[in-house]
C-alpha cells in the first residue's frame, strides 16, 4: 500500500516575495535582451558622454566638460529607462494581452508594479556603474553629498516611473511609442541635460526648469560639479511630478 510521502504535491501559490522576485528577475532580463532598450537605456547616454566630452560641439561653460554632462547624462539615462522603456514595453505588453494575462494570475496587480519597479532601479544601478567609470576614465571630477544624489535619483526615477506608466496605460501601444521616443528627443534638447539652460531665453528658462528631466539634471549637477549639500528646489519638483504621475497612473491605468 502506497503512503502519502515527500513528493505529495501541495498546491497553491508561491510567497509574494518569492513571486515579486521571479517578476522582477524576468523583467530585468527581458529588457537587458532588448536591443531597442538597450540603444536607449545604454548607447545613447554613453556616446553622448563621450562624444560631447572629447569633442568641442557645444559650449559648457568654464570647466571641464565631463563635469558638466555627467550629471545630465545620469539623468537621461534615469529618464530612459524609467521613462522611455519601461512606458513602450508596458504599453506593447498590454497590447498583447500579457497584462491582462498577468492580472488573472496569484501576483497582485501592485506586485506586477512593484517587480517592474525593481527591475528600472537594477538597470539604473548598471547604468549609473557603467556612465561613472566611463565619465572617470574622460577625467570628471565629482563633488557633494553622495546621500543628495541618492535622493535625486530615487525620486527622479519615481517621477519619470508614474508618467511612463500613466502613458502606457492610457494610450495605445503605437500612440506610445511615438510619444515616448518624442518626448525623449524634446527632453534631450531642452531639459538641460546637453544644452545649459542659460543658452535659451529667460522666460523659456522659466518654463523649461519645471520639467522633470530639468530638474534632476540640474539638481545633479548642483551636488556633483558645484558641491551643493542638498538641492530643495529640484527636490521638491520631481516630488511633486513623482507623487501626480504615480497617482495619475494608478487611477487611470487600463489593464487590457
Amino acid at each position: 500500500m502506497t503512503t502519502a510521502g515527500t513528493y505529495t504535491p501541495r498546491p497553491g501559490a508561491s510567497p509574494l516575495p518569492r513571486m515579486i522576485g521571479a517578476q522582477a528577475v524576468l523583467e530585468t532580463k527581458m529588457l537587458l535582451r532588448n536591443g531597442e532598450q538597450l540603444l536607449l537605456t545604454v548607447v545613447i547616454p554613453t556616446l553622448l558622454l563621450v562624444l560631447f566630452s572629447t569633442v568641442d560641439i557645444v559650449d559648457t561653460g568654464a570647466g571641464e566638460a565631463v563635469d558638466f554632462l555627467t550629471p545630465g547624462v545620469l539623468a537621461l539615462a534615469v529618464m530612459s529607462t524609467a521613462f522611455t522603456g519601461q512606458a513602450i514595453a508596458t504599453g506593447f505588453e498590454r497590447r498583447y494581452g500579457v497584462l491582462k494575462r498577468l492580472a488573472a494570475s496569484p501576483l497582485p496587480r501592485w506586485g506586477l508594479m512593484t517587480a517592474k519597479t525593481a527591475s528600472v532601479l537594477v538597470t539604473e544601478i548598471l547604468q549609473v556603474i557603467l556612465l561613472t567609470v566611463i565619465a572617470f576614465a574622460l577625467g570628471w571630477s565629482p563633488h557633494g553629498n553622495p546621500l543628495a544624489v541618492l535622493l535625486m535619483l530615487v525620486l527622479g526615477t519615481a517621477a519619470f516611473s508614474g508618467l511612463g506608466l500613466l502613458m502606457a496605460g492610457a494610450l495605445r501601444a503605437e500612440a506610445t511609442l511615438a510619444a515616448a521616443n518624442l518626448v525623449f528627443l524634446l527632453f534631450l534638447v531642452g531639459g538641460g541635460v546637453i544644452v545649459p539652460m542659460d543658452k535659451f531665453p529667460a522666460g523659456v528658462q522659466d518654463v523649461l526648469g519645471l520639467l522633470p528631466i530639468s530638474a534632476l539634471s540640474d539638481g545633479l549637477r548642483d551636488v556633483l560639479q558645484h558641491g551643493a549639500s542638498m538641492p530643495w528646489a529640484d527636490l521638491g519638483i520631481l516630488a511633486v511630478w513623482g507623487v501626480v504621475g504615480l497617482g495619475a497612473a494608478g487611477k487611470f491605468f487600463r489593464w487590457e
